[in-house]
């Protein structure tokens, strides 16, 4: 059976996430923090061209930064979305990474040829609004996958199923009906319920983290 609404867990019904982080001994708070940033952070890393090794260490300097100042952060009035100082944060590290990994392969030959300290940021020759469009699509991507997993979670199994194949790999609802043991109608039914509680939960997500 899926459940209504109201029924439906949300991080709506505590205290802001952000506003929790300030309590460092709040270990459930973090814990969530840390489910919802973490992939997001590493994934940004990756893509940027940093191997797996340094996109953990950038996770790290990341979240350790977050916990550092976000008291800061909470206290600034036009402190501006969160996700925003986020991805300044990640992109900051990256860059970091990028230098670190410039002088420890050829700073001794660099600085014998006379040339000055490399600032390899991957980002630096992309324009200001290609930057910010790639930051704001990863972001999304990121809602929405952490939307369908929280879907996925609370709802029966075959249900989370039959909504997938249809909606998101667009198969048709006599083959999913066949497949799953389920008539028709359920299916119909299933997807529209589903696609209503997705759509919620990614309205929830990104109003929680601007």
């Amino acid at each position: 059976m899926i459940m209504t609404q109201a029924e439906q867990p949300s991080l709506l019904t505590r205290p802001s996430l952000l506003f929790r982080l300030r309590d460092w001994g709040d270990n459930e708070s973090w814990d969530e923090f840390y489910r919802l940033y973490r992939r997001f952070i590493r994934g940004l890393a990756l893509r940027a061209g940093l191997n797996h090794a340094e996109s953990d260490e950038v996770v790290q300097d990341v979240l350790s930064n977050v916990a550092n100042r976000i008291k800061d952060y909470e206290a600034r009035e036009n402190r501006g979305a969160f996700r925003r100082w986020l991805m300044n944060q990640t992109r900051w590290r990256i860059a970091d990474k990028f230098r670190q990994r410039d002088r420890a392969s050829s700073q001794s030959e660099r600085y014998h040829a006379g040339e000055e300290e490399p600032t390899n940021d991957p980002f630096e020759n992309i324009a200001e609004e290609s930057t910010e469009d790639f930051w704001e699509l990863e972001w999304q991507k990121h809602v929405l996958e952490t939307a369908m997993e929280r879907l996925a979670r609370r709802v029966p199994p075959k249900h989370f199923q039959a909504f997938d194949l249809h909606a998101r790999c667009g198969q048709p609802v006599a083959q999913i009906a066949a497949d799953l043991g389920i008539n028709r109608p359920t299916v119909y039914l299933i997807t529209h319920r589903l696609k209503k509680q997705l759509q919620h939960e990614v309205k929830r997500l990104r109003e929680y983290h601007n």
